[in-house]
């Protein structure tokens, strides 16, 4: 399993260069002249028959171009060399003490799963039984990468055999584009490029096809949120029927592209390019997308609020990203955040009072102001400390960066259990004796994000300073107190009382909590900064390392 350094190669078949079918049977037919006109005959019928049954089209999805032994690379700026520690079982890599703590925790929460819900999507704790949201065994194939970065070889090679073995990719049952390709196409991706494993390669190019119906939208350009990957059907979200969230079909990029790499089909990752190409070209105000996009006009909703929460956050995560992982080639990517982020400054951040919090609020109606943040709002620190990482430093990103990752720790220290609500609301008007932020009982409940920690991984891993590995062990301190069980962990009803979280634990371990929660801790305590460095992978918005193209 230690691979320090490794040169991924990853071959496709060129159909190009080898003899069509029809062209192999006439030239065994023309041995016997007097028989090459029954031959050619036979041609004519014979070879759309077998050309159709070995075409791979969008259409018929159950088909994926192999990846076969021949080492082709697609494109030759598109190699990937990995000369980086990727896991903990690395020679000489010395695990901290904080990082084995962690280790533990995600060995518990494994331990539970494992015994309860293996299979399935999610473990439900309280009663020891599981989920199914999509049957694609979401925490499984979410956790692969973070069993390999933690060293955890035997756990890996059980969640591989799984995934390779015993996961079917064409699920008979419609499924949500966005976190099957997050999750499950981006764990299988990151697994792949980590363990150069082609049989997680193949997995996650025949999901990828799967998916493609999506895009079969009256629009063409924007996709249907449902997919069905077994029968190739897609729909509108049941709630509405037309509109999916901007950030849902804007943050699927990564994902397309990197299948498109791995398989050297580019159009894998075209229609997905075509969708935030059209997203980019719409008319916006400062540059800053309303939440929700038709899919059969193309258009954004005329009344949806605008937000760095949910279904708009990683819209702007993934402007970023797409340029990083392109080997900062392709440049539009960069110039729209640059001009996205200038309109979050312009429109969106705000002061709380008294103590002057930097804060991302919301717009409604593209005017009123709203001072709600959303605890996943708390990935936006980090995106500005990896731009400012990857050279654009005139911007004031890394400023900014450092006020806001204050404000999202303090979303924890504000409450009695240390632990921050789902959602925060702040004072910005001067009020005698009032507090800058406070949490509605409706939203105090927990599922023990990662977004904050995020934050804290990119703060401490570009700035160097330990204040963000210790903000990063309280909050972790904060889980093992009131969201650790016998087996396993859970969410919380509520962060607002220390006497009763024992009523309000909530009978479910999000698959998150493993792929992403726990994955960001660990590499939060890397004391010595060197695994997954930042200028070899990029990580999707479900912490899922991707390879930059170099």
């Amino acid at each position: 399993m230690v691979k320090d350094s490794v040169t991924i190669n990853i071959p496709f078949t060129n159909k190009s260069t080898e003899p069509s079918l029809c062209f192999q049977i006439v030239r065994v037919l023309h041995v016997k002249r007097k028989k090459l006109f029954l031959g050619l005959l036979g041609c004519l019928f014979i070879c759309p028959i077998l050309l159709y049954y070995f075409n791979v089209s969008v259409s018929n999805i159950q088909n994926v171009i192999p990846i076969n032994e021949k080492l082709q690379k697609y494109y030759s700026d598109k190699q990937i060399t990995i000369t980086s520690k990727t896991t903990a079982s690395s020679a000489n890599y010395v695990q901290s003490d904080r990082q084995k703590a962690v280790v533990e925790a995600f060995r518990h929460a494994w331990k539970a799963y494992s015994k309860y819900a293996w299979g399935k999507d999610e473990l439900r704790p309280l009663s020891k039984s599981y989920s199914t949201w999509f049957d694609l065994g979401l925490t499984i194939v979410d956790s692969l990468d973070t069993l390999w970065i933690m060293g955890l070889e035997s756990e890996f090679e059980t969640a591989k055999t799984f995934a390779v073995d015993k996961l079917n990719v064409l699920v008979n049952k419609d499924v949500n584009l966005f976190e099957t390709s997050i999750r499950v196409l981006g764990g299988l991706e990151a697994a792949c490029a980590l363990s150069s494993d082609k049989r997680l390669c193949n997995q996650s190019v025949k999901l990828a096809r799967a998916l493609l119906p999506a895009f079969s939208s009256p629009s063409k350009v924007v996709p249907y949120s449902d997919v069905n990957p077994a029968k190739g059907t897609a729909h509108g979200p049941n709630f509405n029927g037309e509109y999916s969230s901007t950030a849902e079909v804007t943050s699927i990029q990564l994902e397309f592209r990197e299948a498109a790499r791995i398989s050297g089909d580019d159009s894998l990752y075209k229609p997905a390019l075509a969708t935030i190409n059209h997203v980019i070209s719409l008319p916006k105000l400062v540059n800053l997308v309303p939440i929700f996009i038709s899919c059969r006009s193309g258009k954004f909703s005329p009344s949806s609020r605008i937000t760095l929460g949910a279904r708009g956050d990683s819209y702007y995560e993934y402007l970023l990203k797409q340029w990083i992982q392109s080997g900062k080639k392709d440049d539009f990517f960069r110039k729209e955040f640059i001009l996205s982020i200038q309109g979050v400054k312009d429109r969106l951040i705000a002061e709380s009072y008294p103590s002057k919090l930097k804060f991302v609020g919301e717009l409604f109606s593209s005017s009123t102001f709203s001072p709600k943040m959303d605890h996943l709002v708390c990935f936006f620190p980090g995106v500005l400390a990896l731009a400012h990482y990857n050279g654009l430093t005139e911007y004031g990103y890394l400023e900014l960066a450092e006020e806001l990752t204050k404000t999202c720790y303090s979303m924890y220290t504000m409450n009695p259990t240390g632990l921050a609500g789902e959602i925060t609301h702040y004072v910005t008007i001067d009020h005698p004796g009032t507090k800058d932020a406070y949490v509605k009982p409706q939203d105090s409940h927990s599922l023990l994000r990662p977004e904050t920690l995020e934050s804290l991984f990119y703060m401490y891993r570009i700035t160097g300073d330990s204040m963000y590995q210790e903000w990063g062990w309280k909050i972790f301190q904060a889980f093992e107190k009131y969201a650790r069980l016998n087996e396993g962990y859970c969410s919380l009803g509520t962060v607002l009382d220390v006497k009763n979280t024992a009523q309000s634990k909530m009978n479910k371990m999000e698959s998150f909590f493993l792929a992403e929660t726990l994955k960001y801790l660990f590499l939060l305590f890397d004391d010595s900064k060197t695994l997954l460095p930042l200028d070899e992978w990029v990580f999707n918005t479900e912490a899922h390392p991707l390879p930059i193209f170099k």
